[in-house]
């Protein structure tokens, strides 16, 4: 049988009663298949002899006799000390809680010891440590050749309060024995002969019993193969499920390639709506759009777009050369739908290479689709038997991940698609994690494609009902093109007239099933076909290559790597927390020269009071930071300011520096002569709107905040940011946060503000960022620091939950088994 039918109790076996199973029940182990997938983390290998002198490069593993014991501490505290010598060195085993080892243990006694060992109080010690008599007396050279009785190699699994190794390791033993016998093979016996994997009864039995750890690596790298294989089958069948047919294994566009090595790919040819009339203002559709002008700017102009208003917007050539970029230009333009090329005539600046190719790629997937739909439509008209000789896989849809760099142009490319499924006379749904960044979309989406007669509209769970209601039943109707909002947009009262595609901004952001709500929004049933909507998913966050094999293995993958022409790498620097004032100084001189700044904090409130000790020097520091009488010379003020700034962050301690107590900080003593605001979740939508709108138009020139402007937030003016505590962000996060500068000509700076009791891993984090500014690498490493799930946003969907294999150590095997996955996949969905 497989391994995964045994569904016997672990009760059944010798030694777990009740008390027993409740405690593995807390390992996820309730039947004798999850006890044994329950792997070992590691392996302890008694085989060779570690002596008490080479402490410092292994576990010590040897020999010993007990010379004496030695007490120490009072009452319930005494505890007692085995010193032992192993014919080389002398050392220490602390006994907490065992003084029970000096009866069983005497002075005299042969033993074997195993243990970590270090130098404490000047003296060799071990806390844990596992002890062996060999013999009451004797003399211990004679030991110095004998196999110590557990010199095998041990497995280490992960425990819970109440069960130790021993345990763990008598009860899987005695499965195996009951058992191991009866497992199969769950994988082709021609991919076991191909990469000579062990047999899964073999595997089984080695990895929890190994006679070496060479056979123990043996049966881990089988199980890793199996496991992912499986997985691999899993995506394999996801895939054939939307295009009809099983893909390539490897990446349709790989991340890690650079944009110059790929060559220039053909459009789709004629336009889906070529020969349809797409004179959308002629014909009295611009006239319907829901949503009100939210993009039309204060002074009416619906098109008077600047080059820094659209992700991407920027003239370049991407370092090719010109005749390739005309080239491609050239190719694209014909490839563009008539809807499509409106919206391009309309662009005040060029397209990167990167977004006219991904574009393409998009609108083949989308051409695709429609084509196949027609060929089913056409058969549906046949009879039933004559149905069922012209068979058909799955209709092909577009599901495809859009990966791209901070402001590499991913919302525009998504308009385009958007454009050509209206040209199919379908609507799309545009969907953002947040408000700010559902409202940044729908504004732009209002400027630049409401001039072309599409009918835009915008929801969220905030629009009011009055407006709601009418918004819902246009949206029934087919009066709406594009909506766009949170995730209100898939909550049981909107309901689509023909909804044929999701763009889901931030992907990573969404749940699993929240994706899947927007999908059956559009599902549809004709006749005998079901079809599915077509899925853009967009990530700022770029997404790892073994990442993008996994989690999105059955999704087609477009980059865009290239930069707007023109911007210049954002300057990174480490600053330790008590050394702020070099930092806000230095935002100090940029806003001075006309520019905004940022102040992020890991949290809306904390510790309000910033000083403490020398209540007198602070109120003299504070003086010198209040606003003046009218008239005061800023010459005078920027004087004192400067001769008093150190003193301000000299007294600071607080560890939980937070939004509302550093606004008030930053606003009355550090930056009293600018214009502050102080923008988090808690603050009103509305409210949010206006400071954000208020910031973009530099009426404020510095912005407190948590991570709410971690994405939708676009100012070209701004040049600094400070992010403080960053130790406490992740590695994407910080690299989303210090996106938000360096979107105009001038020079950005981010200034990552850490803790003096930071931990390895957070050194790890600011040394990447300080090294690197390219998204893909920063991902990658992010991968390394933190879990798949965490990076994904998948870590509660059990979407990437493996239990042997790591994508993070096993992509090697990983594209070894998605390979012969996707191949033996073919074979059977023929």
């Amino acid at each position: 049988m497989k391994l995964g039918d045994i569904r016997n109790s672990i009760t059944t076996l010798p030694g777990v009663g009740p008390a027993a199973a409740k405690l593995f029940a807390k390992l996820n182990v309730f039947s004798v298949a999850d006890l044994l997938m329950l792997y070992p983390k590691q392996y302890d290998d008694r085989t060779k002899r570690t002596g008490l002198s080479a402490f410092r490069s292994s576990k010590v593993h040897c020999a010993a006799i007990v010379t004496s014991h030695e007490w120490f501490g009072y009452g319930r505290m005494k505890t007692l000390k085995l010193i032992i010598r192993d014919g080389e060195a002398e050392a220490e085993l602390v006994a907490f809680n065992r003084p029970f080892l000096e009866k069983q243990f005497p002075v005299g006694t042969i033993i074997a010891v195993t243990g970590a060992f270090d130098i404490k109080y000047g003296k060799l010690q071990s806390t844990s440590f596992e002890i062996i008599k060999l013999a009451e007396s004797g003399d211990l050279s004679d030991y110095e050749k004998t196999t110590l009785p557990d010199s095998r190699v041990l497995p280490v699994y992960p425990l819970t309060e109440g069960l130790n190794q021993k345990n763990v390791r008598k009860t899987i033993l005695a499965a195996l024995r009951e058992y191991s016998a009866g497992i199969e093979n769950e994988l082709p016996d021609y991919i076991v002969e191909r990469h000579k994997l062990l047999s899964k009864r073999d595997a089984i039995r080695a990895v929890h019993a190994p006679e070496s750890l060479s056979q123990a690596e043996e049966a881990r790298r089988t199980l890793i193969y199996e496991e992912l294989f499986h997985f691999q089958c899993v995506i394999a069948k996801r895939a054939w499920e939307h295009r009809g047919a099983v893909p390539d294994a490897s990446l349709s566009f790989s991340p890690f390639e650079s944009t110059e090595a790929h060559n220039v790919k053909s459009g789709s040819g004629k336009s889906p709506a070529s020969s349809t009339d797409e004179s959308r203002t002629a014909n009295g559709r611009a006239t319907g759009t829901i949503a009100p002008e939210i993009g039309t700017d204060e002074s009416g102009a619906a098109n008077g777009r600047a080059a820094g208003d659209i992700e991407g917007g920027s003239g370049t050539h991407d370092g090719a050369d010109g005749g390739i970029y005309d080239a491609t230009r050239q190719v694209f333009i014909d490839s563009l739908s008539p809807l499509q090329r409106a919206l391009y005539g309309r662009i005040p600046f060029r397209l990167t290479l990167d977004q006219m190719n991904v574009i393409m790629e998009m609108d083949d997937d989308l051409d695709r689709g429609y084509r196949e739909r027609e060929l089913v439509a056409n058969d549906e008209k046949n009879d039933a038997a004559e149905r069922a000789k012209n068979e058909r896989p799955p209709v092909f849809t577009m599901a495809r991940l859009l990966q791209g760099d901070v402001g590499s142009g991913k919302t525009l490319a998504a308009f385009f698609a958007c454009l050509r499924v209206i040209s199919w006379k379908g609507q799309c749904a545009f969907m953002a994690p947040t408000e700010l960044l559902a409202r940044q979309h729908a504004e732009n989406a209002s400027r630049m494609l409401a001039p072309l007669g599409i009918r835009v509209a915008f929801l969220t769970g905030n629009v009011k009902a009055s407006g709601r209601s009418e918004l819902l039943k246009q949206l029934k109707a087919g009066n709406i093109d594009i909506v766009i909002g949170t995730h209100a947009l898939f909550s049981e009262a909107v309901q689509y007239n023909d909804l044929q595609l999701a763009v889901i901004d931030e992907q990573h952001r969404f749940g699993v099933l929240q994706r899947q709500a927007i999908i059956e929004k559009g599902r549809k049933i004709e006749h005998t076909s079901s079809y599915t909507l077509h899925l853009l998913m967009m990530s700022a966050t770029p997404i790892p290559q073994t990442l993008a094999l996994t989690a999105f293995g059955d999704l087609d993958v477009s980059i865009l790597r290239t930069q707007p022409e023109g911007r210049k790498a954002v300057k990174t620097y480490l600053v330790r927390e008590g050394n702020e004032a070099n930092a806000y100084e230095a935002v100090r001189k940029e806003l001075e020269a006309g520019h905004q700044a940022y102040f992020v904090y890991p949290a809306i409130e904390g510790d309000g009071r910033q000083t403490d000790g020398n209540d007198d020097n602070v109120e003299a520091a504070e003086a010198a930071h209040v606003r003046s009488e009218a008239d005061a010379k800023a010459a005078d003020a920027k004087r004192t300011r400067n001769a008093q700034f150190p003193l301000l962050y000299a007294k600071e301690k607080s560890a939980a520096k937070a939004a509302e107590g550093m606004f008030a900080f930053l606003s009355e003593r550090v930056y009293p002569e600018f214009e502050c605001a102080l923008i988090h979740s808690r603050v009103d939508e509305d409210e949010q709107v206006r400071i954000l709108h208020d910031f973009q138009k530099g009426r404020i020139q510095v912005l407190a905040a948590t991570t709410v402007i971690e994405v939708g937030v676009d100012v070209p003016n701004a040049t600094c940011i400070v992010i403080e505590q960053a130790d406490r962000f992740g590695l994407a996060q910080l690299h989303q946060l210090r996106g938000r500068v360096g979107r105009g000509d001038a020079q950005s700076y981010c200034f990552l503000i850490y803790g003096k009791n930071i931990t390895e891993t957070g050194i790890e984090r600011m040394k990447v960022l300080r090294e690197s500014t390219d998204g893909f690498f920063i991902a990658e490493r992010d991968l390394k620091l933190r879990g798949p799930g965490e990076v994904t946003g998948t870590a509660q969907s059990g979407e990437l939950e493996l239990g042997i294999a790591d994508i993070r150590r096993d992509g090697e095997i990983l594209v070894e088994a998605r390979n012969d996955a996707f191949e033996y996949m073919r074979s059977v969905l023929r």
